[in-house]
């Protein structure tokens, strides 16, 4: 198990709606991407949300604008990414070039310098704890007939998972050595359960997280109150998993709710391990 805390006793936080006078400001990178526009809403019934986007004006952007505090700023600038976290209490880190077959070059300035950029500015600015988007693809590399846990060796398959692995190693550096408490994510295949229907592929069900089991296990990274050092696996609660979630249950008290197999056998799919 990839974790280390605080203090010695470590128990699964609760998650119910906070109290409007304890609210703590949330600052969102990649506000409006992929998985950032799906949570920010309901994240912003949890917390004061500032919303960080390349270009406020895009139609993408615009989308979750009404949803807090809208900020434009480069993740390879770390003056701006400093000003960009003061005041904030916790951040969900998901900014990054998400492309499997991204080059090298491709990859630099976001995942690797823009990854370090920003908690170093979290670090700079007093921010209490980043969460981060790791990835599957930080242990794609093992055989789809083994299901990793969260303390196997990573084994990425592509160069976006080695910028993966970097993030990891990165967290764990910055929370153990700096004093930021970090926690890593590895999400797995992403989509509403609309969309992984639609998309008809059930060899996808095995790695699949629904946008509000994934939304349960940010709040959940968010309020620990002791964790210092984590990596999770973040899938749904799928018949079976390319993941092994036993820790995700265990430190954090997380109960997905979606199973993909369940989806495609109610959509008159049959679906094998």
């Amino acid at each position: 198990m990839l974790v280390s805390f605080r203090t010695p006793s470590p128990q699964p936080v609760e998650t119910g709606k906070s109290d409007s006078s304890e609210r703590r400001p949330l600052l969102i990178t990649g506000a409006s991407g992929n998985i950032g526009s799906r949570l920010a809403p309901l994240l912003a019934e949890d917390y004061p949300l500032r919303l960080m986007v390349l270009d406020a004006r895009e139609e993408r952007a615009q989308r979750v604008a009404d949803l807090g505090e809208m900020v434009e700023a480069r993740l390879e600038d770390l003056d701006r990414m400093k000003e960009v976290c003061a005041g904030i209490d916790s951040v969900l880190h998901l900014a990054a070039v998400p492309c499997t077959d991204a080059p090298w070059e491709r990859l630099l300035g976001s995942n690797i310098i823009g990854l370090y950029n920003t908690l170093a500015a979290a670090k700079a600015a007093g921010v209490r704890r980043v969460v981060l988007a790791s990835s599957i693809n930080a242990v794609s590399g093992y055989s789809k007939k083994r299901q990793v846990r969260s303390e196997d060796p990573v084994k990425p398959g592509n160069l976006y998972g080695v910028s993966k692995c970097f993030a990891e190693s990165t967290a764990r550096y910055m929370a153990e050595q700096e004093g930021l408490s970090c926690i890593a994510l590895r999400i797995g295949f992403f989509k509403s359960p609309e969309r992984l229907l639609a998309r008809g592929k059930t060899s996808e069900a095995d790695m699949w997280i629904s946008p509000r089991d994934l939304y349960q296990m940010v709040r959940r990274c968010i309020e620990h109150p002791n964790l210092q050092f984590a990596v999770f696996n973040a899938l749904s609660n799928n018949r079976f998993n390319r993941l092994d979630i036993s820790d995700s249950r265990e430190v954090l008290g997380y109960a997905p709710e979606d199973d993909a197999f369940a989806l495609f056998e109610e959509n008159g799919q049959a679906v094998r391990p």
